[in-house]
């Protein structure tokens, strides 16, 4: 009956997580024009290859993959920082933030496996050119991308409902925004169970995937010493785009489980900055990495910044 009186009284939470902090404006400033830049960036990069059918290839495909889930993965956290920082609106109904969590491990898990995608569409390029279009189709793509978001919602679906059947008795979040370790700190439960979850969840990636594309990168790098050098110069700048994608989502939660695991205790300050880092750093590099680094989608760039179209005078 507590419980179910606790879960009654909760109908909103309250983000507390930069109340410590002097430079509320400044942050929330630089957090601002960080996601604008994550909008315009990936936005580019999706009209550039939807508006060019020479660009409807799977590895482009995956690259307006890639823009959607960080879109979403970073408007899920950053619409909640940039209203409490900057237009000061601490509180977020209960509805809202379990939605914003939702979207957010979703986005997580897409951001995951859009990476394994990518990584394995390079071996495929690379080791079988000649077999590469009839393997990696535009079908197949789709279809390993709908399965990577289908089961995206179906591991989080089941997260999200842990936490909306969990009882609240503190409208409180600590954290910079919504999410499951922050409700689950919230919530009047031993937070030790939850966290098994949670770390499963972590494990998974960390421990299975992220491995499996280091190992296929290391595959890619004892191929490329076998090609010739121009077609080794051309596969090593494709290669190393990625391998900077990668780094920039890995490394934070790399360094979070490792820093923790040698004992270092950290406190709400240090999370609430590798999350916000973790969050916005890998879409704020993705569309830069793909404009500057793909020759293909930098060169449509250019044509459309820098070309002038002259027009015949017909007027006499």
């Amino acid at each position: 009956m507590a419980n179910e009186t606790y879960m009654k009284n909760v109908d909103s939470f309250i983000i507390t997580g930069f109340d410590h902090l002097q430079n509320q404006k400044l942050l929330g400033s630089l957090i601002l024009i960080s996601y604008m830049f994550i909008l315009i960036g990936n936005i580019i990069n999706l009209c550039i290859i939807s508006t060019d059918r020479h660009l409807h290839k799977p590895m482009y495909i995956l690259i307006c993959n890639l823009a959607v889930v960080d879109i979403m993965y970073s408007s899920t956290c950053s619409t909640t920082m940039i209203s409490v920082l900057l237009a000061e609106i601490k509180m977020v109904s209960y509805y809202s933030c379990i939605t914003r969590t939702f979207f957010y491990h979703v986005a997580d898990i897409a951001e995951c496996m859009a990476l394994t995608l990518m990584a394995i569409d390079r071996v495929v390029a690379i080791r079988l050119p000649l077999r590469y279009h009839s393997i990696v189709t535009n079908l197949r793509t789709f279809c390993f991308i709908f399965v990577t978001w289908l089961m995206g919602f179906a591991a989080v679906g089941f997260f999200t409902s842990v936490l909306d059947k969990s009882p609240y008795c503190q409208p409180l979040i600590k954290y910079a925004f919504c999410s499951y370790s922050s409700l689950v700190r919230a919530a009047c439960v031993d937070p030790e169970p939850y966290f098994v979850i949670s770390t499963i969840y972590s494990m998974v990636p960390l421990c299975g995937l992220f491995p499996f594309v280091m190992c296929t990168y290391a595959f890619l790098a004892y191929s490329v010493t076998k090609l010739s050098n121009s077609s080794r110069k051309q596969m090593i700048n494709t290669c190393l785009s990625h391998l900077i994608v990668l780094l920039s989502y890995y490394a934070p939660k790399v360094v979070t489980i490792l820093l923790t695991r040698i004992g270092v205790v950290l406190t709400v300050t240090d999370r609430n900055a590798i999350l916000i880092a973790a969050s916005l750093v890998p879409p704020l590099i993705n569309p830069t990495v793909y404009c500057t680094r793909t020759k293909e989608i930098r060169r449509r760039l250019s044509d459309f910044f820098l070309s002038t179209k002259i027009l015949p005078n017909n007027f006499k």
